[in-house]
């Protein structure tokens, strides 16, 4: 597996924002017991600082586990604003909702259990769409997702490194379908596009057309 930070650095920005919260700390340390997979704490800073610079008023997430990225992205946004968290299994929401309730954060939150690509195009006029599901399935939500996007949305996409496999010459399951999402998304009239090797690697990709 490529390290797509070296450690070193990676130990050094720890240091520079150590996070000190700890529903943030205790959604982590329930991620490692369960080795459930979550966004990297930087990315998590990342999508607070786009919210805050975006200022959204919908944001649609596909495939949001327990909540740890809606709660980054939540704590952002402003009144009236809402977050559409989407998830296969029910008792990974009712903890977010939990999350979000002893947050304050409950009023700014929709809770759906289904899958998170037909939940998702139920809603039009999306400022951000962060997209965190199943890897084989990012080109179909791109496909799907295009036309419920606002002008001027913001995509993101986590895992577009996907621990380095994208450089393997070896196609599989999850790599080639990222593969194919980053070189789309790279290529597409309709974005602006860069990825950030930032935790497991984001896409980010502004909507111009």
């Amino acid at each position: 597996m490529i390290h797509i930070t070296d450690p070193l650095i990676a130990s050094y920005l720890m240091t520079l924002q150590p996070e000190e919260d700890p529903r943030l700390l205790a959604m982590e340390e329930k991620a490692a017991a369960m080795n459930f997979p979550i966004i990297d704490r930087q990315v998590g800073r990342f999508l607070h600082l786009l919210t805050l610079l975006k200022r959204p008023k919908l944001v649609v997430e596909l495939g949001s586990g327990f909540g740890y990225s809606a709660l980054w992205i939540a704590r952002a946004l402003e009144d009236g604003a809402r977050i559409v968290l989407t998830e296969y299994a029910e008792k990974n929401l009712a903890y977010a909702r939990g999350v979000f309730t002893e947050e304050g954060l409950a009023e700014k939150a929709e809770f759906r259990t289904g899958n998170a690509l037909e939940l998702g195009q139920e809603y039009d006029d999306i400022d951000i769409l962060f997209i965190d599901m199943d890897k084989y399935l990012y080109p179909a939500a791109l496909e799907a997702m295009l036309p419920h996007l606002a002008p001027k949305a913001l995509l993101i996409a986590d895992n577009a490194l996907w621990r380095g496999r994208v450089v393997e010459t070896l196609d599989t399951k999850s790599n080639e379908p990222v593969k194919k999402f980053n070189e789309i998304m790279s290529r597409h009239d309709s974005f602006f596009t860069t990825i950030l090797p930032v935790g497991d690697g984001v896409l980010i990709a502004y909507r111009i057309s």
